[in-house]
């Protein structure tokens, strides 16, 4: 059984590499754009860009993990996702296996967008898939979190948050067991919290104009605008269950 992985320099991707070695001797390689980039041993490096069809080389990987890519819009990134799908096509890929996000076929959310066309194409394939649906990452508010005011357009909004290495986990759980044939999982912290609730005296309660006014993304806008509404409140059993143990809480 060989395991290919792309985006290993990543950091969501190296975790899940790291992970998989940890849990079997099965033959893993992973793909990259910049392989001087790459922190790893015991693996086989391929170059790969998604940006570059030609040079995806999925050949001999019975299973494939796709982490979702970067690009400045949602027609980039679905464009490059669907020149890996394409390779995995082209090279007899036995399973695919993304990482999408929450309730990417009816969300809210403005890059879900993105994930719900992926979806889509994975499984116009015919190829058995796996979708890994995660949900908000505790690294992407520890920053705003810790400092002197925290001012969001989040109000009470609460998140069911993990950390960026549970999700790793989860994923080389599945990339190394049996059973995940065309499943989809929704992937949530074990527990919720609220922006009010950890900053306490120093949250300010913003709108979203004044964040954007103050050059705020607006990708990150429009997840606490998620957030606001309740879009990434709800526990789901899944990340526990994979990983064996409740997810760890957001720290400070």
């Amino acid at each position: 059984m060989t395991i290919l992985i792309t985006g290993a320099t990543g950091q969501l991707g190296n975790a899940v590499v790291r992970y998989v070695l940890d849990r079997t001797s099965e033959q893993v390689i992973v793909s990259v754009r910049n392989p001087d980039k790459l922190t790893l041993t015991g693996v086989e490096v391929r170059q790969g860009d998604f940006e570059q069809p030609d040079t995806l080389d999925f050949t001999g990987a019975d299973k494939l993990l796709i982490v979702s890519g970067e690009a400045p819009d949602a027609d980039a990134r679905i464009a490059q996702h669907e020149n890996a799908i394409a390779a995995a096509v082209k090279a007899g890929v036995g399973h695919i296996f993304y990482t999408s996000i929450t309730d990417a076929d009816t969300s809210t959310v403005g890059v879900a967008v993105v994930h719900k066309a992926t979806e889509e194409a994975i499984k116009a394939t015919g190829i058995t898939y796996t979708f890994l649906r995660n949900g908000m990452y505790h690294e992407n508010y520890v920053g705003a979190l810790s400092g002197e005011t925290v001012a969001v357009s989040t109000k009470d909004g609460r998140i069911a948050s993990a950390a960026r290495d549970d999700y790793a986990l989860a994923a080389a759980v599945v990339l190394t067991t049996d059973g995940h044939e065309n499943a989809t999982y929704e992937l949530t912290g074990s527990t919720t919290w609220s922006f009010p609730e950890l900053a306490g005296d120093r949250f300010q309660d913003v709108s979203d104009e004044d964040l954007i006014k103050a050059g705020v993304p607006a990708i990150f806008v429009d997840f606490f605008k998620a957030i606001r509404e309740g879009v990434f409140a709800e526990v789901r059993p899944d990340l526990e269950k994979l990983i064996g143990r409740p997810s760890r809480p957001i720290a400070i």
